[in-house]
């Protein structure tokens, strides 16, 4: 029993080590870590001002090869993703899910000083504004 509680013990000390060795890439421009040398790749082009990625269409280009596919659906006319409720189609997921809050009343930002409340945080942070005294 006693040599059973040992092994338990070296077992999870190994996995903790092997959790600390997972964080081993780190920018070196802002420091933060990441479990992968891949994902370490894709952050690092946010401190870079390249953009490899070119629309064939207008020439506008992206850091990120995601970001180009959906710039040419602009070009293409796809919409994907579909409204259930009223047939209207979006180029972006996000864009659907947005609109779709027109049918739910969903409106998840709301003003912590007055409780009035957004679908969009964009409208949330431009109403702060009132109470901030800040021009919109």
């Amino acid at each position: 029993m006693g040599n059973e509680k040992f092994r338990h013990q070296k077992n999870v000390e190994r996995k903790e080590v092997v959790r600390s060795e997972r964080h081993i890439f780190t920018c070196d421009v802002c420091n933060k870590a990441f479990h992968s040398k891949e994902s370490l790749k894709i952050h690092i082009s946010i401190h870079s001002e390249e953009r490899p990625y070119a629309c064939v269409e207008c020439n506008k280009s992206f850091k990120h090869s995601g970001h180009l596919k959906v710039h040419q659906r602009i070009h293409t006319g796809k919409r994907p993703y579909n409204c259930d409720i009223c047939n209207n189609s979006f180029i972006q997921r996000g864009h659907l899910i947005r609109h779709q809050r027109i049918h739910t009343g969903d409106r998840p930002y709301s003003c912590d000083i007055c409780n009035k409340s957004f679908t969009v945080q964009g409208l949330l942070k431009r109403h702060q504004r009132i109470h901030t005294g800040e021009r919109p």
